[in-house]
């Protein structure tokens, strides 16, 4: 009888362990976003910082979260003249593309995911760039305490205008592609 109570116990105690959301805080120091950004004659890339980022898992599956990135800190690695690489920085900062003075923050918002399956799930989010929010999806990888994942962002449907065939008609080589690609690659606390 004993025994019975004691397994019963333990099993109901396992049981709830199981469901109970664990938390997790993103290193921002250690985290990373490369960006990929695209036109017909080449293309550019750099990083911008998280801010502050968590999410909640619960039963092998991300339940919620919430990231914050600082488009203040946008940089550019392809260009190796110092004066050049600041113009385009200073370019993308501006109005023309994410207007970093009036919208210093980006945030995404996990709206829902699939259970974590050989370590990888999909996860869909509002991503708001410029006041504005647009549902994304992606898949993110994860290895113990690394979660990757590559986002491709639909600039038109953030209100950046600059270079796009989606605005603009006649552009010819000047076209910017809407499409810009984010690497992420989270490392825990």
């Amino acid at each position: 009888m004993k025994k019975t109570i004691i397994t019963i116990a333990l099993s109901f105690i396992f049981n709830i362990g199981c469901y109970i959301a664990q938390d997790y805080k993103v290193n921002t120091d250690k985290s990373t976003i490369h960006w990929i950004g695209k036109k017909v004659t080449g293309e550019h890339d750099g990083y911008i910082s998280i801010k502050e980022g968590q999410f909640y898992i619960v039963n092998n599956q991300i339940t919620r979260g919430q990231f914050y990135i600082d488009m203040s800190s946008m940089t550019c690695t392809d260009i190796e003249d110092a004066t050049y690489n600041q113009k385009l920085v200073g370019h993308l900062k501006s109005a023309d593309f994410f207007g970093v003075e009036n919208y210093p923050t980006a945030k995404l918002i996990i709206t829902k995911s699939t259970p974590f399956k050989d370590n990888q799930c999909v996860l869909h989010g509002n991503l708001t760039i410029k006041d504005k929010t647009d549902d994304v999806q992606f898949i993110v990888k994860r290895n113990n305490d690394v979660y990757k994942a590559k986002i491709n962002v639909d600039r038109s449907k953030y209100d950046v205008k600059y270079g796009s065939s989606s605005f603009f008609d006649n552009l010819g080589d000047k076209v910017i592609y809407d499409i810009f690609e984010l690497e992420v690659k989270l490392i825990l606390n």
